[in-house]
């Protein structure tokens, strides 16, 4: 068998049997790393800078340790990507007999029973819903993994998808008529068999944090956890440990007994009754609360006398349903279903609006027309470590952005494994020759009135220098909007605006148009690959410091403080760091691409912790002099005309 190091080196299988593949130090010592880890069960915290191939560096020590390997990946497009692109290309070169799988959450799989309800029901009044659902019908004969995503004719904010998917909630599980063609628990089956199963963050932490009745567990045991886009695990994590309701669970409790008792309990109206009088109690609810969008403490709320009237009403609705349901669980198991929820949503509910637990954060956060109220441990460390303890596995965690400067402690202490081995492997592209970090001179303080303005004055020449080719990605959605009016009227270029399309779709058009300009937010700082002419240009606008004012990170300051800590510093700047990390990430991402990085705010030169972000970027050309950008457009345009010569 062929060792690691024979793999990745010059005319190896990846050289031969990929064209461009070339032999880079950092992959091979990476791979080499993560193959010593697997085999010793270690906690291993790997940064690869762009470029250095890390998804093959684990994917081969993976698949030649011969454990059961589990890979969890940041969002459902990479867990595409990683199974059906990467994963099949490095099993064909090694030419390895691994068995892989796929698991997603159940809110992918197309639910065959809720499917039946919805047609027999026929609760949908808008004419697109019924050819939609029409859609969904045709293909739920043809499909054999039922993933949503496969049916592209049907709108992924599309609301059909949530009545035709399952939660934890409303799920049968072993009861359901529909057992057998299910493809929820097929693909658990699967999973259970695979040598190497893929799935993402969201998944491994609700099989950490809640144990599905229906399935029990919802992975398989692991001989190894690769964890790939691993700085994204803290806030994951903190979202999982902790005990959250919405108001949409206890409308959907209401609707889902309608409908169950249609089918299994007909002659009965006190059903209907109780779950209208819960249905209106959850909108006077909504209405307690602010109109506005927000997210803030419980205490700002809780001596308010109509809100907590409101509370009292739902949670007698809620008993009166319960003692409704009870009597008429044995008629069916979708009204038990039904009762068993019930009683659940009804101690939650309780819970999350009576006493706080010792060290943890009580918010909520309104939306248009739901509300969801939220207990969050203030620390995860300690929970995320038994978690670990309890598995006897290796770990590894990799990224392109965990380290704040060298140093790893920020996300080791987060997760309560300082006891990890750290490496980090800085990227293979020559920076100071592909790309230039640009700060202008004469921009006001971020918190300056006309900031925004400001900003797109000193952009608008990079634009057009760079013609289009360029990602503006903003902090706030405010931010974007203000320069999404300015700029409409100011350049030749197309403009691409978050929001006007589904993400992907706004992608596939920047790359198709080649000099367009795309404003996003914070779903555009990481996990966007453009690579080649159409992207030329990133622009940041501001240092991405979390707002001090959401709850969950002003309860960790107050909390530091208390402790003799210093929030800023040990807290706020390091999460602002691999936040900016990300964003720059965008702009190489291939040996042959060069490009300028634009950061508006004048805090990364003028403010001595500055010098954190600074060595914690990639070694681009530094300058605030527009000059110097000039001279580097006209030296990228020379080379690419010098390349075309040649090629003719």
């Amino acid at each position: 068998m062929l060792s690691i190091s024979d793999i990745f080196s010059e005319g190896g299988p990846f050289q031969r049997e990929l064209p461009g593949f070339l032999p880079r130090p950092q992959q091979q010592t990476m791979a080499e790393s993560i193959a010593e880890a697997i085999d010793a069960n270690e906690i291993f915290v790997a940064e690869a800078g762009t470029g250095t191939g890390k998804t093959f560096a684990y994917l081969v020590p993976a698949m030649l340790s011969g454990k059961k390997v589990i890979i969890s990946t940041g969002t459902k497009n990479l867990q595409d990507q990683l199974f059906f692109k990467d994963m099949p290309v490095v099993r064909k070169t090694l030419g390895v007999p691994v068995d892989v799988a796929l698991l997603k959450g159940r809110s992918n799989y197309l639910c065959h029973h809720r499917l039946d309800q919805l047609l027999e029901s026929g609760r949908l009044k808008q004419k697109e819903q019924v050819a939609d659902l029409q859609s969904i019908k045709r293909w739920s004969r043809q499909t054999q993994m039922g993933d949503i995503g496969e049916l592209t004719t049907v709108s992924e904010n599309s609301p059909l998808w949530y009545k035709v998917t399952s939660t934890a909630d409303n799920c049968l599980g072993l009861d359901c008529n529909r057992i057998d063609d299910c493809f929820l628990y097929q693909a658990r089956r699967r999973a259970q068999e695979a040598d190497i199963l893929v799935i993402n963050h969201h998944l491994l932490f609700a099989d950490m944090a809640l144990k599905d009745e229906g399935f029990g567990e919802l992975l398989p045991g692991a001989n190894a956890y690769i964890i790939d886009e691993a700085h994204q695990l803290p806030e994951t994590a903190t979202q999982f440990f902790g005990t959250s309701l919405s108001t949409n669970q206890l409308l959907e409790l209401a609707r889902d007994t309608v409908a169950e008792a249609l089918s299994e309990a007909s002659d009965d109206r006190s059903l209907r009754n109780a779950s209208d009088q819960l249905e209106k109690a959850v909108h006077d609810l909504r209405l307690a609360f602010p109109r506005e969008l927000t997210r803030a403490p419980w205490q700002e709320l809780n001596q308010d006398n109509r809100l907590q009237a409101a509370i009292e009403e739902v949670g007698q609705c809620l008993v009166e349903l319960n003692a409704r349901l009870e009597p008429m669980a044995a008629r069916g198991k979708g009204l038990d279903s039904c009762a068993r929820r019930g009683a659940e949503l009804s101690l939650r509910f309780e819970a999350l609006t009576g006493p706080v637990p010792e060290a943890t954060i009580h918010w909520f956060e309104t939306h248009s027309r739901s509300v969801s109220i939220h207990f969050t441990p203030l620390d995860v460390d300690e929970l995320f470590h038994a978690q670990i303890d309890n598995r006897a596995a290796s770990w590894i965690f990799t990224s392109a952005t965990l380290a704040v400067g060298e140093h790893f402690e920020h996300f080791t202490d987060r997760l309560g494994i300082p006891e990890a081995k750290t490496a980090l492997w800085d990227s293979p592209f020559d920076y100071p020759r592909q790309a230039v970090l640009f700060v202008p001179k004469g921009l006001p303080e971020p918190s300056s009135f006309n900031y925004t303005r400001e900003l797109v004055e000193q952009a608008l020449p990079l634009i057009k220098l760079s013609g289009g080719r360029t990602f503006m990605l903003f902090t706030s959605h405010r931010a974007l909007q203000e320069a999404a009016e300015m700029l409409a009227g100011q350049i030749d270029y197309p403009l691409l605006i978050q929001g006007s399309l589904p993400r992907g779709a706004l992608l596939e058009r920047f790359r198709e148009l080649g000099n367009a300009v795309l404003l996003g937010t914070g779903s555009f700082w990481e996990g966007v690959d453009v690579r080649g002419e159409a992207l030329s240009c990133v622009i940041i606008d501001k240092l991405p410091f979390a707002s001090p004012g959401d709850p969950i990170l002003k309860a960790r300051i107050d909390s530091m403080r208390e402790g003799g800590g210093n929030p800023f510093m040990e807290f706020q700047l390091p999460q602002a760091v691999i936040s900016l990390k990300q964003g720059v990430g965008r702009l190489i991402r291939d040996v042959n691409d060069r490009g300028v990085m634009m950061i508006g705010d004048p805090r990364l030169v003028n403010k001595p912790y500055g010098r954190v972000f600074l060595d914690s970027l990639p070694a681009m050309t530094k300058t605030r002099e527009f000059e110097v950008v000039e001279r580097f457009f006209r030296y990228r345009e020379q080379l690419a005309n010098k390349q075309v010569e040649q090629a003719s």
